[in-house]
């Protein structure tokens, strides 16, 4: 099936920042969503980037109800496979691969494919999607770029993430083609490492803000 763009776009327009987090076990996941839920941000995007990534979505899946956890950098249909199987809720990938379509085809976890070319959008719209990641963003054309494309690709929607922070997060958001972005300053290393939760619930409170 296409990308189930209603069920997608109902998780990522409830907050305009997703976190994106790279988590060293499965309590540091626990504790670092309950920290971010407290603050307003119940969907968070666990990258596969370490090996605690699915023990942890697994467990935030168990033990913090309210959090939606979907699963980020996934590559392969066989992460894919793994990561719904852990319990991500949402799949979000830097690229798109037949393979990787075909994977979320027979799967009722939606996924948030990557594009960062006029080719790859059309491609996109092609195969159903209308909800897309455009990453690496600062990198790659920043808010200029989505701006300039939006009266050519009118339906589509995107989260853009990279290189986004407090300092032009609002350009983005000002979009109307932008849903949310997704970014890693909410949850910074170092307060992760010293289980600051408290500031991170402070930091995410700040990007709850953005909307309000």
């Amino acid at each position: 099936m296409a990308q189930n763009s209603k069920r997608l776009l109902e998780m990522l327009s409830a907050q305009p920042v997703v976190p994106v987090v790279a988590v060293e076990s499965a309590a540091e996941g626990v504790a670092l969503a309950r920290a971010l839920a407290a603050g307003g941000l119940k969907a968070i995007e666990v990258t596969l980037r370490t090996p605690a990534a699915l023990e942890a979505i697994m467990a935030i899946a168990s033990e913090v109800p309210e959090t939606l956890c979907g699963a980020g950098t996934v590559l392969t249909p066989r992460q894919f496979d793994r990561a719904t199987k852990a319990g991500a809720q949402f799949i979000v990938s830097p690229g798109a691969t037949m393979e990787l379509l075909d994977a979320a085809r027979s799967s009722e976890a939606p996924m948030l494919p990557g594009s960062a070319t006029p080719s790859e959008l059309m491609a996109m719209l092609e195969e159903g999607y209308e909800v897309l990641k455009f990453f690496p963003a600062e990198q790659i054309g920043g808010a200029a770029f989505l701006k300039s494309i939006s009266p050519v690709f009118p339906s589509l929607r995107f989260c853009p993430t990279g290189g986004i922070s407090m300092k032009n997060v609002r350009d983005y958001l000002a979009l109307p083609n932008v849903v949310c972005v997704g970014g890693s300053w909410v949850a910074p290393k170092a307060a992760v490492e010293a289980g600051d939760w408290d500031a991170i619930t402070a930091l995410a409170r700040e990007a709850v803000a953005l909307r309000s």
